[in-house]
């Protein structure tokens, strides 16, 4: 038996049969291929036995999630994806959040950095939309990034129910071959994806799997920032900073606690 850490558990069957013995009269092991039916059916159960990578050791992922999504590790305790119009969309609205995670991520670390640093004189990333900004109202602001933001998702969503519909000639003010969509959820083009990497989508496994793995661990990153947030009511740097500062003694157990 070999076991594989993080990918699951991986049983190599391997053709037994039972001979025996006549000093003894007892049966024993030996490898071979001229197995009686007991031999055979257990050297089926051991094959059944083989799974693909869980995020459970051992676990018996659901019929409905067989491992060709990227990321699949059979995780779906809510059975959220029995229906497969269901899993569909949301393949395409996780890989939409872990998208603007990533991005969220990275600017607050960014601009934490620079406002901790004195280098940019910018508010803590939780107080950033009250700032106005004098090129225009806050209501102007709205108005135009709900009709951007509408127009791409309203894009994004017709492609998804039609794929490739978006990539025609006049879908796009023009712009179709500068976006040339690859496939849902994966627009492409040189503007989008402008190093080139993974044309060939269908074969990308390796690339969505990095993506989504990325995407999730930022999700989950947003959540330890909006803890930080409301706990400390810091950034994440200064939180970092006061941990090295002492850190036997400023650690999330202290500030849980002192919070309470």
């Amino acid at each position: 038996m070999a076991a594989a850490v993080e990918r699951g558990f991986v049983v190599q069957p391997c053709p037994l049969s039972f001979v025996s013995n006549k000093n003894t009269s007892r049966p024993s092991f030996a490898i071979g291929h001229g197995k009686p039916a007991r031999a055979r059916g257990f050297a089926r159960h051991v094959a059944q036995a083989q799974v693909r990578p869980t995020w459970l050791p051992g676990l018996d992922p659901p019929a409905y999630l067989d491992g060709s999504l990227a990321g699949d590790f059979g995780f779906d305790p809510l059975g959220l994806g029995e229906d497969p119009e269901s899993l569909r969309w949301y393949v395409q609205a996780e890989l939409v959040h872990a998208r603007f995670a990533m991005l969220g991520v990275a600017g607050i670390l960014l601009t934490d950095l620079l406002r901790v640093t004195g280098l940019l004189s910018v508010p803590v990333w939780y107080n950033a939309g009250a700032v106005k900004f004098g090129f225009a109202n806050t209501e102007t602001l709205l108005i135009v990034q709900c009709i951007l933001m509408g127009f791409v998702e309203t894009k994004r969503y017709m492609d998804f129910k039609t794929p490739g519909s978006q990539a025609k000639d006049g879908s796009f003010f023009g712009l179709e071959s500068a976006l040339e969509g690859l496939e849902p959820g994966y627009p492409g083009g040189p503007l989008l994806n402008p190093l080139g990497l993974a044309k060939d989508i269908k074969n990308a496994h390796e690339w969505k799997l990095k993506e989504i793995k990325n995407g999730r661990l930022a999700m989950v990153a947003m959540l330890g920032f909006f803890v930080q947030a409301s706990v400390t009511h810091v950034g994440p740097i200064d939180n970092l900073l006061e941990h090295l500062s002492n850190p036997w003694h400023r650690t999330i157990v202290q500030t849980l606690a002192n919070s309470s």
